[in-house]
């Protein structure tokens, strides 16, 4: 079942299983592809029904790394991990250190950092094992909480999709409708606050709602209609699949840009998009704002290199709808075009001048080097 699932799930270049019964560790980390550069991707822990669960999600969330960190104009490549368990009731120091023993062993082929379920004191214990971390707290010379840059690249994402849209990218007095008020969803708000936009916002939690209307004015939706707002720019910064059969055709936006993943249910979603004259701004585009902080760490961190990097989400999304009017395509597909486009380019380079040698990668600066 695990060799048709990883043909059914793209060509991964490794995939490693580790466990460690005297920690209860059971994970997997995948590998997509190095061709830019090292593979960096999050470690997610959840407490998935089985193994074939996690490792149908570990394929599919590296892959995903591998067109988001080309995208974005990284030497990166994309990889993954996953931590079976409970986040809530299973984390210890001597689960994560044993993690970070494994991915020792990969020499800097992957690095991670922190995802769904885990955080700084996680990234803290695998940096105890292993220098290919980050995300680690500042105190360690790491970037910590990633959020306001995620955020910030968000806020560059929408600003070019209004651009495009609108004829401007000036925010002042457009209405933008943020879905989901955890760590990035905030700090948009707060950035679009700053911008001038007129904020409509939705979320489970009424303290956090509570909250947004009153410090930033913004006007509440319910977080079951905040989908349908009437808005210029709708920014999901929740849950995925949230543009789905359901949901579509109800739509009264004129354009979607939002740092959640996975906001189309499936890729046909991104042409009925385009065939309705809303505009679609990629999210794995618009929301790499994080991995830009993180990239940032491989070179000695300094915050404001990071922000200033996030502004190139702007030029990368501008490129994506470059490239589907060129090409008379929906921009999902010109997101993944450009993507493929560079990986295939750089990658040629490199294999010509500096042949397909797996050497391990031996200190952080030549990674980012390389």
């Amino acid at each position: 079942m695990a060799f048709e699932l990883l043909s059914k799930h793209g060509d991964h270049e490794q995939v490693i299983y580790c466990h460690d019964k005297s920690v209860g560790l059971k994970a997997i980390i995948a590998i997509h592809n190095t061709a830019l550069g090292p593979a960096l991707g999050g470690t997610r822990m959840w407490n998935y029904k089985n193994e074939e669960e996690a490792l149908i999600d570990v394929l599919r969330l590296s892959k995903g790394m591998t067109y988001k960190a080309s995208a974005a104009g990284l030497n990166l490549g994309g990889g993954k991990a996953v931590i079976i368990g409970d986040s809530k009731t299973q984390k210890t120091e001597g689960l994560f250190r044993a993690f970070g023993q494994f991915v020792n062993t990969l020499n800097g082929k992957y690095i991670t950092a922190e995802d769904v379920g885990t955080g700084e004191k996680d990234m803290e214990y695998i940096f105890m094992e292993t220098q290919w971390v980050t995300g680690i707290p500042k105190d360690f010379g790491g970037s910590g909480d990633p959020s306001p840059y995620t955020a910030h690249g968000v806020l560059m994402g929408i600003k070019a999709t209004a651009k495009e849209k609108l004829g401007t990218d000036s925010l002042k007095g457009v209405r933008i409708a943020v879905q989901g008020l955890g760590n990035v969803g905030t700090n948009l708000v707060k950035y679009l606050y700053e911008e001038g936009a007129k904020i409509i916002v939705a979320d489970i939690d009424q303290v956090k709602v509570k909250h947004h209307r009153e410090v930033y004015k913004a006007e509440v939706a319910t977080p079951e209609d905040i989908v349908f707002t009437d808005c210029e720019i709708f920014a999901p910064c929740a849950l995925g699949a949230v543009i789905n059969d359901n949901t579509i055709q109800k739509l009264r936006c004129k354009a979607i840009a939002g740092g959640a993943n996975n906001i189309l249910a499936e890729a046909r979603h991104g042409d009925h998009l385009r065939e309705l004259g809303i505009l679609y701004a990629p999210d794995y585009v618009v929301n790499a704002g994080g991995l830009m902080n993180v990239f940032v760490e491989l070179e000695g961190y300094s915050p404001d290199r990071a922000f200033e990097k996030t502004r190139k989400v702007y030029d990368n999304v501008t490129k994506v709808f470059e490239i589907a009017k060129r090409d008379n395509i929906g921009t999902h597909t010109a997101a993944d075009r450009m993507a493929e486009e560079r990986i295939k380019t750089i990658g040629a380079l490199k294999q010509r001048h500096q042949g397909k040698s797996s050497r391990a990668f031996t200190t952080l600066k030549e990674v980012y080097n390389r």
